[in-house]
């Protein structure tokens, strides 16, 4: 199976083990071009049999994925037609389509955090088995609801069952960023480990999922999974709710903002709470 023409994905492969670092300089923006090659990524490895478990790592010390490309607000139309995952239902939208793509990969799925996830980026790693966090410079957070809309790639649905309803509440609408020590006591993500020995950590684990018995993987995830089989439904209300804010005028009024503010800068990212927090609100 080849994985060399994806631009914004560096696959490597190793007994049953692939690491694949995510490089979309220059800040990993989850754009079209990064949506494309994770769509195209997941068609494939799903029916690789050399491969069975996957860990999602970030090129960049400093962001795993900032959130999704928020350029979309001016051309709503653009991504509600990017052409991927076309196999997966036509009621969700693109993000959500390429995330629930990973999400029912048969192998076992491990997100490495060393660095800021938000908005997409953060309901990229929800969707995964197993997410683990540098202590020191991990971060996660849902700050959508700062730009006049809710999430729109998986948090509500995801993050109940790991978090419960009212912390899950308390993440999206208070959309404050939280620290790796936090997260891991909320249920965000499994463990948040010293920065310097995250790597040898899910490595690790990853070679002892991958040295498991053939079907074990996908046997352990399929009976793990039934309990939460109503998902489709939930994800299809998120996107009619998003629709509903994301028609607003604040949205766009908000984002614009943001992003005349420094938003998607690498600047502007390191502090992007305060600064969606400092803009005008809206009426």
């Amino acid at each position: 199976m080849r994985y060399d023409d994806l631009e914004t994905l560096r696959v490597s492969r190793d007994d049953g083990l692939a690491i694949v670092t995510i490089d979309n300089p220059p800040l990993n923006i989850l754009d079209a071009r990064l949506l494309s090659d994770l769509d195209r990524f997941a068609g494939r490895v799903r029916e690789d049999e050399a491969v069975r478990v996957i860990v999602f790592q970030s090129a960049d010390p400093d962001f795993f994925i900032p959130h999704g490309d928020m350029n979309f607000i001016d051309d709503p139309d653009a991504f509600v037609s990017l052409p991927v995952a076309l196999d997966e239902d036509p009621a969700l939208n693109p993000m959500q389509r390429v995330i629930e793509r990973v999400r029912k990969l048969p192998q076992a799925t491990i997100g490495k955090l060393a660095g800021y996830a938000r908005g997409g980026g953060a309901e990229f790693l929800a969707a995964l088995d197993m997410r683990f966090a540098g202590r020191e410079h991990g971060k996660i957070a849902q700050m959508e609801t700062l730009t006049g809309i809710i999430p729109g790639s998986g948090a509500t649905v995801y993050l109940p069952p790991l978090m419960g309803r009212a912390r899950t509440l308390e993440a999206i609408l208070g959309a404050g960023l939280f620290d790796a020590p936090l997260a891991e006591r909320y249920g965000w993500i499994n463990r948040a480990i010293p920065d310097g020995e995250l790597d040898d950590f899910v490595l690790d684990l990853a070679r002892r999922i991958a040295r498991l018995a053939p079907g074990v993987i996908s046997a352990a995830k399929t009976a793990v999974d039934a309990m939460s089989a109503p998902m489709l439904g939930a994800l299809k209300v998120q996107n009619e709710q998003l629709g509903v804010t994301f028609s607003q005028a604040a949205a766009g009024d908000l984002t614009r903002a943001a992003l005349r503010a420094g938003a998607q800068t690498r600047e502007g990212e390191r502090h992007l709470e305060a600064l969606l927090s400092g803009l005008p609100q809206a009426r």
